[in-house]
């Protein structure tokens, strides 16, 4: 054989070698705080992960899940990792803001699509064209408890949220639009997810004399503001936001947050939805299986974050399978593309529609009311 030839078919292997090779299944990264602050939400999300089908588009699955321990640069490390080692085709993640913002600058550099678990603050660039948000807008939700306070005759409204992105984004949902609903936010008081005690920022609150209170809180650390506010005589209604609604945060409140109201999915409240609700059907069966696998009363929105995501890839691998195979960049590319078009699908949150210029699509169909009624969360009325 001639060198020439030798040096060619030498060449061609090392390519081989150097190329990636496409997986047998797809993989997708997940990462949670499953410890940590954020743990009452985490461990949901994760749960989720037991009640989906072990396909995505008819081809097979495999989610790699792994514990960012409620913090952000550990929640980068492993969508790094994902990426790098692991070879995924897609990352989740995280139950955190903070969290998943950072996720979302991984999969910017690596070009790889990220779904969001929780909402995140607007991004521009490749972070926009990569990450795609399965959770309701804060506006929209926060919407729904404007137009709540606006029949109550609320005019002065005081703040206490996280100090960090979680906090910034309810407060400045509320700020759009408080104007035009004849309200003024007047407070900004801010507190750490691991504060025990929020004593001075509930006295600045207080001081004020909203007529209502907004808690932009998420999981049990939400109930510590309102538990504070109670136990110092505050009367007036207290409003929280979709990071709020599951049981950890009545379990942690107890008593004291009798009354509190906030927007969520219908998956919270279906059986208490009409027959005619878009959504009805999904989030009941959802509900259902939860329950049965962890335990009555245990129905929460976040796990319902994470089996819409599945639904969204699940509407989107049938189009990317017809251009590449997972494990490979173009395949990434091709899921990214698809994503970007998934049109009617059901979850158990609402309806997403999704396009090049709303990576969430999501409607007034995806919210709802909520109130804690004798240690329950249930449909306002």
């Amino acid at each position: 054989m001639k060198r020439s030839t030798l040096q060619a078919l030498a060449f061609a292997a090392a390519g081989l070698l150097a190329a990636p090779a496409a997986h047998a299944e797809i993989r997708i990264g997940v990462s949670l705080g499953t410890t940590g602050p954020g743990s009452s939400l985490g461990i949901p999300y994760k749960n989720a992960f037991q009640l989906i089908p072990k396909t995505l588009g008819g081809e097979p699955v495999t989610y790699i899940v792994l514990d960012d321990e409620s913090k952000p640069d550990n929640a980068a490390k492993n969508a790094r990792k994902f990426v790098t080692e692991d070879k995924v085709d897609a990352i989740m993640g995280s139950n955190g803001v903070p969290s998943a913002v950072a996720m979302t600058q991984v999969a910017a550099e690596t070009k790889t699509p990220m779904i969001a678990l929780t909402p995140i603050p607007p991004l521009e660039g490749e972070r926009a064209h990569w990450s795609f948000v399965v959770p309701q807008t804060t506006e929209l939700m926060m919407s729904a408890v404007v137009d709540d306070m606006k029949k109550k005759g609320v005019k002065t409204v005081g703040y206490i949220g996280f100090s960090d992105t979680w906090g910034d984004l309810v407060y400045n949902a509320m700020q759009k639009l408080a104007p035009a609903a004849g309200m003024k936010v007047v407070t900004n008081e801010r507190y750490g997810r691991a504060d025990t005690s929020v004593t001075g920022q509930v006295l600045k609150v207080m001081a004020a004399n909203p007529d209502a209170v907004v808690v932009g809180g998420s999981g049990s650390p939400a109930a510590t503001p309102h538990v504070a506010l109670r136990e110092r005589g505050y009367k007036g209604p207290i409003y929280h936001n979709h990071g709020t609604v599951n049981l950890a945060f009545i379990q942690n409140g107890k008593k004291a947050v009798e009354g509190a109201i906030a927007p969520t999915g219908a998956l919270i409240v279906p059986e208490d939805l009409p027959d005619s609700y878009a959504n009805k059907a999904v989030a009941l069966d959802f509900t259902k299986r939860y329950e049965a696998a962890f335990g009555p009363e245990t129905r929460n929105a976040f796990a319902g974050y994470s089996f819409d995501a599945t639904l969204l890839l699940d509407a989107a691998v049938p189009e990317a399978m017809k251009k590449a195979r997972p494990g490979t960049p173009e395949f990434r590319a091709a899921l990214r593309d698809a994503l970007e078009h998934v049109q009617n699908v059901v979850g158990t949150h609402g309806v997403y529609n999704l396009s090049p210029t709303n990576h969430n699509g999501l409607d007034e169909r995806a919210r709802v009311l909520v109130e804690v009624k004798n240690g329950e969360w249930v449909l306002k009325k």
